[in-house]
């Protein structure tokens, strides 16, 4: 789920490797798991910017412009990863990323590398989500980010796949290890015989490229139960915990019980 608007930033250059002195900006995380049914357990927490007293993200995201783009992407992997270390967290790291933030990048993941040092977080436990709703001038920008992250050992993941600009050429330039179905195809998805037909195919044609998805936005019961029966087993959404803000969502039993 992003927690990131839209750029029109061009990704021809790297403005903000010149701003690296810009003052920090004031904001915080919440957490929101992303559960696995196969086994009842948290397969990763998803980091959700918030401001430092639980504000909505556009409180902190209607700071963000051009000069500080790039700054505030570096200072969100940064804290994300710091904040996970300190909560104990074990299992994925979910982080959202701007591509139009990033230039070169084998020099922007820097910081982050040296974060996860600091903090003895493991690499093979990050995941980096591109943000599909978010205008990428060229999807071979988007798609070299994308395996230089594979590269560094990183798990990938389109975030809100169904919902943006790129969509299938995105998935046929680079095949990432999740994609996150928008919740828009997701909502009453139990009532609706077109955005059926449209997930069984998505999870269909993932299986053949060794593509898992993730269901977000899950309300209730029945859609959960709907997408399993598709054969989507990873899931993120209310009905089974609100973003827990510098905390870990608990996932209560009763999430996981068939109606």
């Amino acid at each position: 789920m992003t927690d990131f608007s839209k750029s029109s930033a061009s990704p021809g250059g790297c403005q903000g490797c010149k701003n690296k002195g810009a003052p920090d900006m004031n904001f915080a995380f919440a957490f929101q798991p992303i559960v696995d049914l196969r086994d009842q357990t948290t397969f990763a927490h998803e980091a959700l910017v918030r401001g430092v007293n639980g504000e909505g993200a556009l409180s902190v995201l209607e700071q963000v412009d051009d000069q500080n783009r790039y700054r505030f992407d570096q200072l969100c992997r940064v804290r994300a990863i710091s904040t996970a270390a300190q909560l104990g967290m074990t299992e994925y790291l979910s982080i959202n990323f701007l591509p139009n933030a990033v230039y070169r990048p084998e020099l922007c993941i820097r910081s982050t590398l040296e974060a996860a040092r600091a903090h003895g977080f493991p690499l093979d436990r990050l995941i980096f989500e591109a943000v599909e709703g978010e205008y990428v001038e060229k999807n071979s920008h988007l798609t070299n980010i994308l395996r230089e992250y594979r590269e560094f050992g990183f798990k990938t993941a389109i975030d809100d796949f169904g919902a943006g600009y790129s969509g299938l050429n995105l998935l046929a330039d680079f095949q990432p290890d999740l994609i996150k179905l928008d919740m828009a195809l997701v909502r009453d998805i139990h009532l609706d015989r077109v955005r059926q037909t449209i997930v069984r195919n998505v999870v269909n044609m993932c299986r053949e490229l060794g593509v898992e998805v993730i269901a977000e936005g899950i309300e209730d019961a029945q859609e959960r139960d709907f997408l399993a029966d598709c054969g989507i087993y990873l899931m993120q959404g209310y009905w089974f915990a609100k973003p827990a803000f510098k905390s870990l969502a608990q996932i209560p039993t009763g999430a996981w019980l068939k109606r």
